[in-house]
């Protein structure tokens, strides 16, 4: 019986070499390298996500923000203890590959006892154990990559919230700055009326244009104090006032580049996590097969009780869990059979799941590459047009002052200019925050 069983053995290690035990390979990915156009940005394989994020945001007071929320964001820490749990996880596939043993003991009368190891080894020659051990991994490795995701997420949320701060800051100066104009204008308005060269509706119109931008400035505070208390928040903090720069000190990289396309595939954390949730559903096609074939334990017992002097050896449970193994599949073949179907529809939606990942990171980089220059082109403009604004509101009130110009020349002029101050304002932070989004469509804010 012994010789026969060791021939079964060494019969099913010959048959373990099929595919059961193949390890998941990525598929060739020939859209890769189309993903994104590269516009007007420089011809570089080194990514502007391969910058840490202390590099990239330079804002020492931003710095200091974003430590707080690596240390304390609730979702970051969430996101640390899964990757824990997938780690203990693997580790339990791993023991399940090695023998286990138990020891008993057990009393009867007085002066006797009796004793008994007992081992079983799930032998694993068509794999089950080993896919489980490898979906374990990929589980693990996109529990990473989940964590990876919420921390680049956290970084760039994070500067956007500062950033947004910095705008609203620029924006209240200006507003300030201009109601110091308005009342400056009017003062010059009221004696032009007592000389008789213009009259009250022209004093009106620029009294109700400052109570304007007085209303403008209430709605910035308001939402200055709105923003930092979401950051707040974010950081996991209490209420509080955000200590921060100033936008026009703000220094981003001048030149940002994509990289090869290929590089999404490595580091977008949402593209590896579709990747690694296909990996699992390879393995578990990989069981699914396993299950069509014998799972066979060994296991017995050595046993020994006081008074008799002998160790008994119980080699029956080592045949009847071979046979129990052998005749396992026979009958379970329609439940093993839906089980495959199952897993390889799973694994064919993980695989569509990944390959729109991929498309959908493509996008974003387009997107934000295009937002990015869009908003260095209208900075530039920006500047031109409140130098030609600030001209025109000198010369109106020039050609005014000498009865040659109408007073809704100066208002109209002076009305522009500020709008012009705020739109120029909301581009910087535009151009700022497109840099940011191209930052963490690419996979950066993680090292």
């Amino acid at each position: 019986m012994t010789r026969k069983f060791f021939i079964l053995i060494l019969a099913c290690t010959m048959l373990s070499s099929c595919s059961l035990y193949r390890q998941y390979e990525r598929e060739d990915m020939h859209f890769v390298d189309s993903l994104y156009r590269r516009m007007s940005v420089p011809n570089d394989t080194v990514s502007s996500a391969s910058v840490t994020w202390e590099a990239f945001f330079t804002d020492p007071y931003l710095q200091e923000w974003i430590r707080t929320g690596l240390q304390y964001n609730s979702d970051l820490s969430i996101a640390r203890l899964k990757v824990k749990e997938a780690e203990a996880a693997l580790m339990a596939s791993k023991w399940a590959l090695l023998p286990g043993a138990d020891f008993n003991m057990r009393g009867g009368l007085p002066g006797q006892f009796s004793a008994s190891l007992e081992a079983s080894w799930q032998t694993d020659i068509f794999g089950s154990l080993r896919n489980s051990k490898r979906k374990a991994q990929a589980a693990l490795e996109q529990s990473e990559a989940y964590k990876q995701a919420v921390q680049t997420k956290l970084v760039a949320t994070i500067a956007n919230y500062y950033y947004t701060l910095l705008k609203l800051d620029e924006q209240l100066a200006i507003s300030n700055r201009t109601l110091k104009t308005w009342e400056e204008s009017i003062r010059t308005l009221e004696a032009l009326k007592r000389a008789g060269k213009t009259n009250e509706a022209a004093v009106l119109q620029a009294k109700a244009n400052m109570l304007s931008v007085e209303a403008n400035v209430l709605t910035l505070e308001k939402e200055i104090l709105a923003v930092e208390n979401s950051l707040c928040a974010l950081l996991g903090l209490v209420p509080m006032p955000i200590d921060r720069g100033n936008l026009n000190e703000q220094v981003l990289p001048e030149k940002l580049t994509a990289g090869v396309p290929a590089e999404l595939l490595s580091r977008r954390p949402d593209v590896k996590q579709a990747e690694m949730k296909l990996a699992q559903a390879y393995y578990t096609v990989n069981s699914a097969k396993a299950a069509f074939y014998p799972d066979i334990t060994l296991s017995g017992a050595l046993g020994w009780t006081t008074g008799s002097g002998n160790i008994s050896v119980d080699p029956g449970s080592i045949i009847a869990n071979l046979i129990a193994g052998l005749t396992q599949p026979v009958f379970s073949r329609g439940v093993n059979k839906a089980r495959l179907e199952t897993a390889q529809s799973q694994m064919e939606q993980a695989a569509y799941g990944f390959r729109q990942s991929l498309l959908d990171a493509g996008v974003e980089v387009n997107n934000a590459l295009t937002l990015w220059q869009t908003a260095q082109k209208r900075v530039d403009l920006d500047k031109k047009q409140i130098v030609n604004l600030q001209a025109a509101i000198w010369n109106t009130q020039l050609l005014m002052k000498h009865g040659n110009a109408d007073y809704l020349e100066v208002l109209t002029a002076q009305k522009n200019l500020l709008q012009a101050e705020l739109t120029e304002a909301a581009d910087k932070y535009d151009a700022i925050i497109s840099a940011v989004n191209l930052y963490q469509a690419l996979g950066g804010g993680y090292e």
